[in-house]
């Protein structure tokens, strides 16, 4: 009888197929729902990854573009005047935002702190758009292993039963949900990993970039 049992073990641990798809596809609804969660949330995390990567490459570029520029013009308002409709620099939109009010108001009394309160808002209007996604980010790296490890108990969970049903405790046999289970975990961390690193270098970078606009308005206010 035991002959017989550790022939059937050796079977199906020479049968068994420990590929991806294959885990995916025996897994639990449970367990699948866990994969198919992180997947996505993987993938997006990717797409905001690359798209803040461009993005603080671009607004770097385009405001030493646009501080050089402006501090080698002869006057605020003749720079305001040439200055594109289209610019998506945010620090040009601090600029044109402040230039705006600056120009449609007709009492001058009071008017730093009007233009301090004009810049503070610009950059605060500027860098929640360069923020957007952050929290994503911050959320999947945070809770990611988390959601990975409900899978993995979840899964060891359903080996258990099956060990109590055929009353057999072989490895070979419970091997493949064992390893389905540890599939959600791996991808819980394969999610994370990138979204915690990537969070923290934004969240670097828009610290700096928010104190380059804040340099900027300052060094602005001393020539109205």
């Amino acid at each position: 009888m035991e002959a017989d049992i550790s022939t059937q073990a050796v079977g199906l641990a020479s049968n068994a197929d420990f590929s991806l798809m294959n885990l995916f596809i025996r897994a639990d609804v449970v367990v699948k729902a866990v994969i198919i969660l992180l997947i996505l949330s993987s993938i997006y995390s990717w797409a905001v990854i690359i798209d803040k990567f461009r993005l603080f490459k671009r607004i770097n570029q385009s405001s030493e573009e646009f501080e050089t520029k402006f501090w080698n013009s002869k006057s605020a308002e003749t720079f305001y005047n040439n200055l594109p409709a289209n610019t998506q620099d945010p620090m040009a939109l601090v600029f044109k935002d402040a230039m705006q009010g600056l120009l449609k108001r007709k009492s001058k009394s009071d008017l730093t702190n009007r233009m301090t309160t004009m810049l503070e808002t610009g950059i605060e209007k500027q860098m929640s758009k360069i923020s957007k996604g952050f929290t994503f980010l911050a959320t999947v790296g945070s809770t990611a292993p988390f959601i990975g490890l409900f899978g993995t108990v979840w899964g060891i969970m359903n080996s258990f039963q099956s060990i109590a049903i055929s009353r057999n405790t072989s490895l070979a046999i419970v091997a493949p949900g064992i390893a389905e289970a540890l599939f959600a975990t791996a991808l819980g961390l394969l999610a994370a990993i990138p979204a915690v690193i990537a969070y923290n270098k934004f969240n670097n970078d828009s610290i700096k970039y928010s104190q380059r606009l804040e340099n900027f308005s300052k060094r602005f206010l001393t020539i109205i």
